[in-house]
């Protein structure tokens, strides 16, 4: 006889053998017993975790002439011919192939005929979210109200593509995907049942690998089994799968988190080198940093044997560590889709998972400021010394508008941290964060007090380009965002929605990709501070800002009003004309050349 894949071999033929599916099959037991069988079951889950071989098995206990305790013996005359095939009355279907209105009018037609051996005439309609929709509705009636000898199964990974005439008809039964530990035993299971040799981390690895699927899992062990000649071994194990050696990945690990960016490059080139899926490389850290994240709160659950490297950093590292190693790994899981240089985003993870603490450190001092000082005012008693973190002290434009009294204080550029000490007698040094990004209405006023039409003529230019080079998550906040207006310092970005002007000024990733894009683009010295509004709010805002030089500016430091004799000469005039007796103010000449002559409806829906 032909060999035959493992998965077929091994295929359960009770309830009990079946892997990781105890509510499905007890159930299903249970219904045999008390002999509650419904007309139509929907069975649905992922690939290779036993839908079909459930609803094989469901229709041969079913039929089986001594059932003991919902499981067919697998002596009868009707088990026998179930297995060999030759049971006219289990009747399986590929919707894939045969999804038209042809096929379930046949079926509509057949099921009038009483079964030839058994008590029921079993349809397994396997991948049934393929029927057509005529099919589907051809079938509806029947589905609804079968023969009392007819009993359908439909089995399906997409059930949301199935309508929900048909299975509000069905009793519903989710396949949930194999634990990695469950498919472990059966695949021991089934190599001393074969007699093979086995490495138990070899049989471990590919249990990870298989991903929740039973059926994955036994052709994973096929491959290993032909490729070590019939034993199974770790190094065959992790060639047949992709996957890398715990060791390495404790070792890469290790370099990441202690920050030792060159041995981590390292060890990610003996990962390439080896031929590794960057993909399934990504996954393999993700389960480690997962172990590592369970091994002190739930230990039971980790999937593999923890080595020297593993315990020394679950003791040493914190938990916080993984989850920010996670989120970063699984960001670049999604990039990787749409890569052919997958080894360019693996080196650039690297390098960021060995830099941490900057960023984190921002994090956690910006947020310390903004729950403790609400209105932006640094706290006066805590000093942050950190080596790594290295800041530029400049003055910015946000210090034109205030009082001309007080002194300007330093602010720390590009939400960077640094220790300031002031000159005042008995005042403690102070930790100020400063962002790229504001939703103040003082720091537009200082935008539009030195903006020009070429400043922002030349950033529109290129708002489209930038926009398209940016991650599809952060397209999808600024494809409703323009910008209005624009200074050598700064620019402003208007907003259809506010939800995606607080998420922009909440990302500081996109802040800093956008104004470093800005800058290139426009080839522009240095990059400018971004002030958010929203669309609704402009016309308000610009009408303040107008009123305050119509009435001359009283509120205005005089740098401020320095900077207004600067602004270059009139290009268009305002969305929105005047009064006559205004229009030939020099205020008036300043809207003009900022804002333009187009006429704009703001209309509310």
């Amino acid at each position: 006889m032909a060999y035959q894949a493992l998965y077929r071999t091994w295929r359960p033929q009770t309830f009990g053998d079946m892997v990781g599916q105890e509510v499905v099959t007890r159930t299903l037991r249970n219904a045999l017993v008390t002999e509650q069988i419904s007309h139509a079951y929907l069975f649905t889950g992922p690939r290779g975790t036993g839908k079909t071989s459930a609803a094989k098995i469901f229709a041969k206990a079913v039929n089986c002439l001594h059932p003991i305790d919902g499981e067919p013996d697998g002596t009868c005359e009707i088990c026998q011919a179930a297995d060999n095939g030759t049971l006219g009355d289990i009747i399986e279907l590929d919707a894939a192939s045969n999804n038209g209105v042809d096929e379930i009018r046949e079926i509509r037609e057949d099921v009038n005929y009483a079964p030839t051996l058994g008590k029921y005439k079993v349809y397994i309609i396997d991948e049934v979210h393929m029927l057509s929709t005529g099919a589907f509705n051809a079938l509806l009636k029947t589905l609804e109200e079968p023969p009392a000898n007819v009993i359908f199964i439909l089995a399906t990974t997409e059930p949301q593509k199935i309508p929900a005439t048909i299975i509000s008809r069905t009793q519903r039964f989710d396949f949930r995907r194999i634990d990695a530990k469950d498919a472990y035993e059966r695949m021991i299971y089934i190599l001393q049942e074969r007699g093979n040799t086995y490495d138990e981390n070899a049989v471990r690895v590919i249990a990870n690998a298989a991903d929740g699927g039973m059926r994955d899992a036994l052709s994973i062990l096929d491959q290993a089994l032909s490729f070590g000649n019939g034993e199974v071994t770790l190094e065959n194990s992790l060639l047949v799968t992709g996957s890398v050696t715990q060791t390495l990945l404790g070792e890469y690990v290790s370099a990441v988190v202690h920050q030792e960016s060159k041995t981590a490059l390292a060890k990610l080139s003996e990962v390439l080198t080896a031929g590794k899926d960057a993909g399934r490389f990504i996954e393999d850290l993700i389960s480690y940093a997962r172990d590592l994240l369970l091994s002190s709160e739930a230990p039971e659950l980790i999937s593999l044997v923890p080595d020297e490297n593993f315990n020394t950093l679950a003791k040493e590292q914190d938990p916080t560590i993984w989850y920010n190693m996670i989120d970063t790994l699984n960001e670049t899981q999604q990039q990787l889709r749409f890569t052919n240089r997958p080894s360019i985003y693996l080196e650039v993870l690297t390098v960021k998972l060995s830099q941490p603490a900057r960023s984190m450190v921002v994090a956690q001092v910006a947020q310390a400021v903004t729950v403790q000082h609400p209105n932006n005012q640094a706290p006066t008693s805590e000093v942050v010394n950190k080596p790594q973190v290295a800041a530029e002290v400049q003055p910015t434009p946000v210090q034109a508008v205030e009082a001309s009294s007080q002194t300007p204080e330093p602010v720390v550029q590009a939400a960077e941290i640094e220790t300031v000490t002031r000159p005042a007698v008995n005042e403690a040094p102070q930790v100020r964060v400063a962002g790229k990004a504001s939703t103040e209405p003082k720091d537009l006023f200082v935008v539009l007090n030195e903006a020009t039409r070429g400043d922002l003529n030349r950033i529109v230019g290129v708002w489209a380009d930038i926009i398209a080079t940016l991650p599809i998550s952060f397209q999808a906040m600024l494809n409703t965002a323009k910008p209005i207006a624009a200074s050598p310092n700064g620019m402003v970005l208007g907003f259809d929605f506010e939800i995606f002007r607080d998420n922009t000024k909440r990302n500081q990733e996109l802040v800093d990709i956008l104004t470093e894009k800005v800058r290139a683009l426009t080839n522009a010295a240095n990059e400018r501070k971004l002030v958010l509004i929203t669309n609704e709010d402009w016309p308000t805002l610009r009408g303040e800002w107008i009123n305050v030089h119509k009435q001359g500016q009283p509120n205005q430091p005089e740098k401020a009003a320095e900077q207004q004799n600067e602004v270059e000469p009139i290009e268009a005039a305002l969305e929105e004309p005047l009064e006559a007796n205004v229009e030939q103010s020099p205020v008036v000449t300043e809207a003009l050349d900022l804002f333009g002559s187009e006429m704009v409806e703001v209309s509310q829906d």
